[in-house]
């Protein structure tokens, strides 16, 4: 019986009614547990070489936090734009808001540090010009 002559929704034996087949993620043919995203997000990254901006992702969502929590009136005025060698640099939508990070840079790299577990060093704020 070719695929065109099986009844609808008749997948044949290979599968269930809607087509899955259980996956074996060691070859054994049996079906493997239910696994967290999270626990499978730094291994995706790592075999697709993606590891940089795996890390920069979470360090842009612990910024949001942070500032969220230390300094609500800038929360949605200031991002994380980048993280390389040490330096964490911070793009303003206004002046004001790039001064009072400013101000606060040692405690806001020590809550930076806390997050990510990654050895940032500097806070570099600038402005965004629109």
């Amino acid at each position: 019986m070719t695929r065109s002559d099986r009844p609808p929704g008749d997948r044949g034996s290979s599968g269930d009614k809607r087509g899955l087949r259980p996956v074996a993620g060691d070859g054994s043919g049996k079906p493997r547990g239910m696994e967290r995203l999270g626990d499978l997000l730094p291994r995706a990254a790592r075999e697709f070489g993606l590891e940089n901006q795996l890390e920069q992702a979470r360090a842009a969502a612990a910024w949001l936090e942070i500032v969220a929590e230390r300094i609500p009136a800038a929360a949605g005025a200031c991002r994380l734009a980048e993280l390389r060698q040490g330096v964490a640099t911070i793009e303003t939508d206004e002046p004001i808001v790039a001064q009072e990070v400013r101000l606060r840079a040692p405690e806001l790299l020590v809550a930076l540090r806390a997050a990510t577990q990654t050895p940032v060093r500097q806070l570099r704020v600038g402005t965004r010009h629109v």
